[in-house]
Formats: C-alpha cells, sequence, structure tokens
C-alpha cells in the first residue's frame, strides 16, 4: 500500500498497518487505535533496521 509522503521527500512508501483487537470471555473487540511501519524509498522491506521507522496512524471512530 502506498504512503502519502509528499510533505517528507513526495515518494510512495510500502507500509505495515497493524491494528488491535481485544478478547475475553464475552468476545472480542476491535480498539481504535494503529500502528503504521514504513519501509525505505524504493524497498518493499518494512522494517526500521533497514532504515523504515513509524508513522502516525489516523483513525476515524463514530
Amino acid at each position: 500500500q502506498p504512503a502519502w509522503t509528499s510533505h517528507l521527500d513526495g515518494t510512495d512508501r510500502h507500509v505495515d498497518l497493524r491494528i488491535f483487537s481485544l478478547m475475553d470471555t464475552t468476545g472480542t473487540t476491535t480498539v481504535p487505535v494503529g500502528l503504521t511501519r514504513v519501509a525505505p524509498a524504493g524497498s518493499m522491506i518494512v522494517n526500521s533496521s533497514r532504515g523504515g521507522g513509524g508513522r502516525d496512524t489516523w483513525i476515524v471512530y463514530r
């Protein structure tokens, strides 16, 4: 998936988006939080040790 980074360097990036769910005895709930990790420019590997990093994750929750 592309990431909008024009405010940084104008290149598309591949991302991993992680969502979080909580489970208890009554069921599961997906919580309105997320973690986005971004690959370095020109790479498909999303890994902070290879020059990637994290970005803000915006979630619209109603």
